[in-house]
């Protein structure tokens, strides 16, 4: 059976480049209306991580940044 370690980690919005989601007033956040380019800024942060080992898990946006859930495998105990 495998071990596996998590980590949650968070990213406010102001840690980006550019945001890379929409929120509305009133709190709504989607990535219907997110411009392609936006989404490298993400898809850095993902390769970043999986070099060290961590999967995705989850990601949930919010107006305030995201929340990302990782797991990976623990092969030296």
């Amino acid at each position: 059976m495998k071990n596996l370690e998590y980590e949650i980690t968070k990213h406010p919005a102001e840690s980006f480049e550019k945001v890379i989601y929409f929120c509305t007033k009133t709190g709504e956040c989607t990535l219907d209306e997110v411009p392609v380019d936006q989404t490298e800024i993400l898809g850095k942060m993902l390769n970043e991580r999986g070099k060290q080992g961590w999967e995705l898990v989850q990601i949930s946006f919010g107006k305030e940044g995201l929340m990302a859930f990782w797991k990976r495998e623990i092969t030296d105990r």
